[in-house]
């Protein structure tokens, strides 16, 4: 197997890893690395991200497969619309006891 940087090969394609910590969390963005496959990518990235026992999952995604939105163009993705506050959770108030909010 090639390793990347190596002349005359293809370079591997950039991977994004999200790591959940614990049970019930969401998965978070922790970095990225080069693989030649998803399962290389899912080796590698528990390797690197969760030396220390700190996940519980992992996902890889192809970093080509990301499609964001223009951060110049932001005031018509994230403005509420009028009359519509209800939508934003800041609009309701926390339950006691509920953990992760």
């Amino acid at each position: 197997m090639a390793t990347p940087g190596e002349l005359g090969t293809e370079a591997w394609p950039l991977w994004e890893v999200f790591v959940r910590a614990n049970r019930g969390l969401s998965h978070v963005h922790v970095g990225s690395l080069h693989a030649p496959d998803a399962t290389m990518a899912i080796r590698n990235a528990r390797d690197l991200y969760t030396r220390r026992g700190e996940g519980v999952s992992i996902w890889v995604m192809p970093a080509d497969g990301i499609t964001t939105s223009d951060p110049d163009e932001k005031g018509e993705w994230f403005e509420s619309p009028a009359g519509k506050n209800f939508r934003h959770a800041i609009y309701y108030t926390k339950t006691e006891g509920v953990k992760h909010l």
